[in-house]
């Protein structure tokens, strides 16, 4: 389990699959979740394998979550804001159809 360095940060809470996460002020989402224990984001669509942070630098897409609604968000590039409601994505990414 993964452990923090120093408290740095005011706490800022947010959920994630319905459970109440206690993260800091600057945490990325998937920085706070891995503070907090919870490794598994999603499954693979190809095995069902389960998939969770990797890179942390946005280049990996292991860590796509669902942030307040919108599919496709990085955890590793979205910070952490008071009442976030974030969930782990089930299935392929979606494609957008880019309007004409």
């Amino acid at each position: 389990m993964a452990k923090r360095i120093e408290n740095t940060g005011e706490p800022v809470q947010f959920t994630f699959d319905g459970q109440t996460v206690t993260a800091q002020s600057g945490d990325t989402v998937a920085a706070a979740l891995t503070a907090a224990g919870i490794d598994i984001l999603r499954s693979s669509v190809v095995s069902g394998a389960p998939r969770g942070v990797f890179c942390m630098m946005g280049t990996c897409f292991e860590c796509l979550v669902e942030v307040d609604g919108v599919p496709n968000r990085q955890a590793c590039q979205v910070p952490v804001t008071e009442g976030l409601t974030v969930c782990s994505q089930q299935g392929a990414p979606e494609v957008l159809e880019a309007s004409a």
